[in-house]
């Protein structure tokens, strides 16, 4: 695909509230579940025999080691041994890496193999909640492939906050907020935020908890959306955050409708994403997002919101 082809892609998925995923097994097993991961994030399936595990002393046990790629050194994880099902000798020389991009971060995940690629509307992926998955649970969203079969959505914020903390933001590192400006609306108010993942609702609530600021965090857009709606007056909002790669009702959608009612044109709507590409920045600004900060520095957001808010003055 060239690059233009790429932009176009991104862009009518983003106007249609589609998204398109990349399915692939941990397991060499027949029966081994599908799992999936947004086909823009990933940029190419290796085979692992073929790449010399550089081992990290003191590393994180699921941090099998770094591969030298095209120059670059990429992190490994064991992906099969999060899942609760490592792989034998043989089936690892078998196995696949596949090279995602995190936060603008290039990480491999061990895989068996890479399946194919589909399509869905983000209403046919749903929440865990529809089958009751703990908080600690490492599935973020569930879909059904053309044969029947469940394919899982991992949360991989937590697969990351777990083995390579330092690739997600870093809570404790808030900005101080006592020297900011903060507007009368944002210290009385509630920040509306959309959010499947939930260790980044964590990170976000501790950020806010800092801040002694008050939030509101949704599962998915549908919901955030439907609550606005049910608002007698939305202009008391002081801005909504919104990440991108949610079930129902994506970021994209979030944006596109708010800004479609004279009701909520004008409230500041900032993305916070993992999906840092420079596609997905401008269709963000596009559709009419009032900025775009990646996952990486949440802990910027509070100076952020305060920003956007003095603009949309």
């Amino acid at each position: 695909m060239s690059l233009m082809e790429n932009v176009n892609s991104v862009t009518k998925l983003a106007e249609n509230n589609e998204v398109q995923l990349m399915v692939f097994k941990t397991g060499m097993e027949k029966d081994a579940p599908f799992y999936a991961i947004n086909v823009f994030k990933t940029r190419e399936a290796i085979e692992s025999k073929k790449h010399y595990l550089t081992q990290i002393p003191g590393a994180h046990p699921l941090l099998e080691g770094t591969i030298s790629l095209r120059g670059s050194l990429v992190p490994i994880i064991d992906l099969p041994r999060w899942l609760g099902a490592g792989l034998t000798k043989e089936q690892k020389n078998a196995s696949k890496f596949l090279i995602c991009d995190f936060n603008g971060i290039m990480i491999g995940l061990r895989i068996s193999y890479a399946h194919r690629i589909i399509k869905k509307n983000w209403q046919d992926l749903h929440s865990p909640d529809s089958y009751a998955v703990s908080d600690t649970s490492k599935v973020v969203n569930d879909t059904r492939l053309e044969s029947g079969e469940i394919c899982l959505v991992l949360d991989y914020e937590k697969l990351l906050s777990e083995v390579i903390p330092e690739a997600m933001v870093d809570t404790d590192n808030t900005y101080d907020i006592e020297d900011m400006d903060i507007p009368e609306k944002l210290r009385k108010g509630k920040v509306l935020i959309a959010e499947d993942s939930k260790t980044a609702q964590k990170h976000l609530r501790k950020i806010f908890e800092h801040a002694n600021l008050s939030c509101i965090i949704f599962p998915n857009g549908k919901e955030l959306l439907e609550y606005i709606d049910e608002m007698e007056d939305p202009s008391i909002i002081p801005a909504v955050i919104t990440d991108l790669e949610m079930p129902e009702v994506s970021g994209f959608t979030v944006v596109k409708q708010l800004r479609s009612s004279d009701r909520t044109k004008r409230l500041p709507i900032i993305i916070n994403s993992s999906m840092t590409g420079t596609s997905n920045k401008r269709d963000a600004e596009r559709l009419g997002a009032s900025a775009f900060i990646d996952k990486t520095k949440s802990d910027r957001i509070i100076p952020l919101i305060i920003e956007v808010m003095n603009e949309a003055k």
